[in-house]
């Protein structure tokens, strides 16, 4: 049976009268007599008896009466959701981002957001890059901010959005590491390092950039997250690369600029190549861009912050 049918016939149903239900429907009298028809054939009962001018329902008729309200129901609420999905008026966003990020910048775009698609309900998991890839592969995100400019997964497409400036983190209460404005990284061959545990970002970009620079960290303190690890230095346990936006926020540290070329981490949003985003996720995204761009126009940027 065919909403088109099934349409016919509670209008017939309610009017009593085929000329009636078929101005209601927008439609010619033969084109509903043609529903009518179709209906009954597929039923192969009749659905209205026609005696002396007076239309009836029939046993079947009545039958089919509050089944054909419900399925008509039903299908005006899909068709709504539906619409209300299409418009961004609904969904779901499964979004992913890496600890660091959620404060400064995944609260306050959440609240753009929200504010410009209340309907849509955003489920926010946080973790290091390596896992969100995993899980945005397999489906279980829509999108994940993560650290690097290139995917870690097949099948997945990397938009690099920021590159944040590291910066070696020491001790305020110590003396400095160098009366120089910049510190070379050959610098702190010596120095033992505060490492973030196994599977931050954090982690494996400090020991590629120290092997980069021609050398092995020596290591203090293995393990914590990155709020743990600024405290540690703080305690003078040991040096830290940071990002800047990380190392200004605590008094308590010394944050020393990396000699040129420097070293820093790139902040991509990252989603399946694969498949198409949803329209809760495209709408993420357009209000992601345009988040960036009044950011940098308005110069509130963190600092050692720049858009690529």
């Amino acid at each position: 049976m065919r909403p088109q049918q099934l349409n016919a016939f509670l209008a017939v149903a309610q009017t009593r009268h085929f000329t009636q239900a078929a101005e209601n429907l927008g439609v010619t009298q033969p084109s509903l007599s043609k529903q009518i028809q179709a209906l009954e054939h597929e039923l192969g009962a009749a659905v209205f008896t026609r005696a002396r001018g007076r239309i009836e329902l029939t046993d079947i008729g009545r039958t089919l009466l509050g089944h054909a309200r419900r399925i008509t129901a039903a299908h005006e609420a899909a068709r709504a959701d539906i619409d209300d999905v299409l418009a961004v008026r609904k969904g779901r966003l499964r979004l992913g981002a890496t600890p660091s990020l959620c404060s400064w910048l995944i609260a306050p775009l959440l609240v753009r957001y929200a504010e410009a698609h209340p309907g849509v309900t955003v489920t926010l998991t946080e973790d290091g890059s390596e896992p969100l890839s995993e899980r945005l592969a397999a489906g279980d995100l829509d999108l994940a901010f993560t650290i690097g400019g290139t995917p870690t997964e097949a099948g997945l497409a990397v938009q690099p959005l920021l590159s944040e400036a590291l910066v070696v983190a020491s001790a305020a209460a110590l003396p400095p590491l160098t009366r120089q404005a910049h510190i070379g990284l050959a610098q702190l061959r010596e120095q033992p390092f505060v490492l973030p545990a196994h599977g931050y970002d954090l982690r494996k970009l400090t020991i590629a950039t120290c092997e980069a620079a021609g050398f092995t960290p020596i290591v203090a303190v293995d393990g914590g997250a990155t709020d743990a690890v600024a405290s540690l230095v703080e305690a003078g346990l040991g040096i830290a690369l940071l990002p800047a936006m990380i190392a200004a926020a605590s008094p308590g540290l010394r944050a020393t600029p990396i000699a040129p070329p420097g070293a820093s981490r790139t902040i991509a949003l990252t989603a399946r190549s694969e498949a198409p985003p949803t329209k809760a996720a495209k709408a993420f995204a357009d209000c992601l861009q345009a988040h960036l761009t009044d950011l940098h126009a308005w110069g509130r940027l963190p600092e050692g912050m720049r858009t690529v």
